[in-house]
Parts: structure tokens; sequence; C-alpha cells
């Protein structure tokens, strides 16, 4: 089986490159729980839930060095839930399948979806200049050749700000990490980092990169267009409107609801791994921040590919793909807040994945609606870098390649 794009979670520091992950017509109803680790409806077929497979596919990324994984997999007729491995090292507690989750730039199909339903109203214009919207965080020539729709898209040429938030990283040092632990960042002054970058390209070009700034000017646009926060009004309009139980962007730096410890290595610099599940994610807000569920997942973009939180003219807008360079350097097809992953002799599928600190998930989407999955683990940048500071393969890319290739595609 040749996948057309890579599937694995990102390397790169902070919210996340998407080089890993991730369509549309109706997608099946939400199927009825069932416990963990068991299918529920008739004996397995051919590109059906295989348990036994998944069950053995989820240990063996937990032998291969991730404290503790879980995740959630559909397809028409049944519902596979399962976890593995260790959510504290210290005391040894399981993860489960129905764990609290950091799901990093999931979040920016959220923002996208909020984005459009504001353009669906009129108060948006996909193709206006975002200085007609925010003149004072993008003036000038940048804010008249910038789009909404280049934001949305990551060809704005706007930089990512991450290197500048947690200058360490420059250094190949962790210090950044501890130091902002606790820090509150206002959006506008990460906006700035960005816009004071050296641009990553010229707006609209041919092909985008991946950048987090254009995420957070989408939050203060639906700021600015709806007259309350951003996170209000995609928990109203898409996490309420989806109805999602346990997703919500965060008021404190903890997680509330049973969650994992989230690990980071940061390839290998951090030894052993440090937990960084207590955090202020006021560093990446509207572009990461969310908290949710592998089941509130796969019900998210069943019912957005489904017409059900957008319009399908909007879900057409938004898989309209362009090539974009990740922040590891990797091309994807990225539409907006949607990306695309085709596999061949198994299909096209949509979502996204997404890292912080320590965690790391990804939720894809098959275009018929037939498949879903959705993956999470506690460990993130597990790849030592060598002498040239190349990160170095580890088991646990092939063990989360089998798992992937199992849960969508039972190969």
């Amino acid at each position: 089986m040749k996948l057309r794009s890579k599937i694995r979670l990102p390397l790169i520091a902070g919210v996340a490159a998407l080089t890993a992950c991730v369509g549309t017509v109706a997608v099946a109803p939400a199927p009825q729980p069932t416990t963990a680790g068991t299918a529920s409806g008739a004996a397995a077929t051919p590109n059906r839930v295989e348990p036994a497979r998944l069950r053995a596919a989820l240990d063996a990324v937990h032998r291969a060095g991730v404290p503790g994984v879980f995740g959630e997999v559909r397809d028409a007729e049944r519902t596979w839930r399962g976890a593995s491995g260790v959510a504290d090292l210290a005391t040894g507690r399981p993860v489960s399948p129905d764990m609290r989750q950091r799901v990093g730039s999931i979040t920016k199909t959220f923002t996208a979806a909020a984005v459009m339903q504001q353009v669906e109203r009129g108060r948006l214009r996909l193709d206006a200049p975002v200085g007609d919207y925010l003149p004072d965080l993008v003036p000038g020539e940048r804010g008249r050749r910038i789009t909404v729709r280049m934001l949305l898209n990551n060809t704005s040429g706007i930089p990512d700000y991450i290197p500048y938030a947690f200058p360490s990283l420059q250094r190949n040092s962790p210090t950044s990490l501890d130091d902002n632990r606790f820090r509150e960042f206002r959006p506008a002054e990460l906006i700035a980092l960005g816009l004071a970058a050296p641009p990553a390209g010229e707006p609209g070009g041919p092909t985008g990169v991946y950048s987090n700034t254009n995420w957070l000017l989408l939050g203060q646009l639906l700021e600015r267009v709806t007259g309350t926060t951003a996170e209000r009004y995609i928990t109203r309009h898409v996490i309420d409107r989806a109805g999602l139980r346990h997703t919500r962007f965060p008021d404190g730096p903890t997680i509330d609801g049973p969650h994992a410890r989230m690990y980071e290595s940061l390839w290998g610099l951090l030894e052993p791994p440090r937990d960084y599940s207590v955090y202020n994610m006021s560093w990446t807000g509207t572009g990461a921040a969310l908290i949710s569920t592998m089941d509130d997942l796969n019900r998210f973009y069943a019912r957005l590919l489904d017409g059900r939180i957008v319009s399908r003219s909007s879900l057409a807008q938004m898989q309209r793909t362009v090539p974009v360079r990740a922040l590891d350097g990797t091309m994807i097809e990225y539409g907006l807040g949607l990306h695309k992953v085709v596999i061949s002799d198994c299909g096209t599928f949509w979502g996204h994945d997404g890292t912080v600190w320590g965690a790391g998930t990804i939720s894809l989407t098959r275009a018929d609606g037939g498949r879903q999955m959705s993956m999470a683990v506690n460990l993130q940048r597990w790849n030592p870098r060598s002498a040239a500071g190349t990160p170095q393969p580890h088991p646990i890319d092939t063990a989360l390649k089998t798992l992937y290739d199992r849960s969508l595609c039972d190969a």
C-alpha cells in the first residue's frame, strides 16, 4: 500500500506541523458506545474493523516506547475503542480510550469552520484583504495583499512565531519550554513576532508555508466580526453545534477530567522525557489549544464533512487544496483548515493532526464517511538527533505507521 502523504505524527516543536494526517459525503451516524478494545456489529469483513489486529498494533506502539496510546476507529457499522500503556509513568495508572487530550493543530479545523460560518453570513469575504478587517495588526502593503483565504490555506507568507516565542529552541536548548509554562501570552504579541520575522514567501504564492501566526490572526478576525471572543464563538457555534461533550478551550494550565500526563523528549534533549501536561496554552490559542476526546473528534469530522457544521459550498472551499510546506520541510496538501491524504487502494481521507508539548493526536475521515480514525499518544519528539541535527528513525515510527494502516485500511 503506497502512501501519497506520509502518515506520522509531526516532529516539529510546539503546535505543529502537519506531516501526518488527513472526506466528504454523507458520513454514517455516530455508532453507539462500545467497551474498550471491542467492536460492535457483525464479524469482521474486508476493510472493516478488526479488533485483534488493532489491539496488537496499539500494544506494539507502547512496546516501541510510547508510554500510552489510545484511540477510536469507526466504520459504517461499528466502533472500536482501545488503549495500551500508562497515563502516568510514576504511578503506572493506565490510559483509557475516553481520556481528554490536548489535540494541538486539530484546533485549526474548528477555527476554519467558524470563519466559514462568518463567510456564509456575509460578515467576511474569503478574498478580501485582511487589512480591511485588521488594519492595526496587519497594516500597509501586507494587509492589502494578504487575504482571508491566504490565512486559511497558509499561503500568506507570514512566518511562524514559535521559534521567536521559544527562542532557546534555536539554540538546541529546552529552556524556553519551562520559562513559558505559566506565561500568559497575548495574541497580538505573538502575531507581532511572526510579522517581524523575515517573510516565508510571497502572499498567494503557488506553494504555502505552514504558519501558526495565520491562525492567531484568524482568531482575532473572528473576534472583530462577531463581537465576542473567538473561543466563545467557536464553542457556541462549532463545538456545541457538533454535539461534542468533552471538547473545550482550557481556562487555565490544567486539564479537567481524566487525562494522561504528557511527556516531551525534544529529540533526546529531555532525558527522561519531561511532563508538560500542566501548561498555559495562551501560546497557541485558536491555532492549537483545544482539549478533546477521540470520540468527540470522530463525531466532529463526521458532522463537518456531512455538511452539518458549514454548508456544502463552504465545505467545498475548505477542500480546495494547495501544496504547503510543513514546519519540518515535508510537502502536504492543505485546504482551509483541512489536510488531505490519499492512500492508494484505500481512499482519500480528510482531517488534521496536531502536537503540543508531550501530546500528539491525529484524526482522519475517509471521503465517503465510511471509515474514521482518531489516535493519541502521550510522548512527542522521540527521535534522537544525529550529529548534524537530523531526527533519526525510531521503532515508534514503524509501529505508528502500522497502527494507522490497520486503522484506516486494515492493512
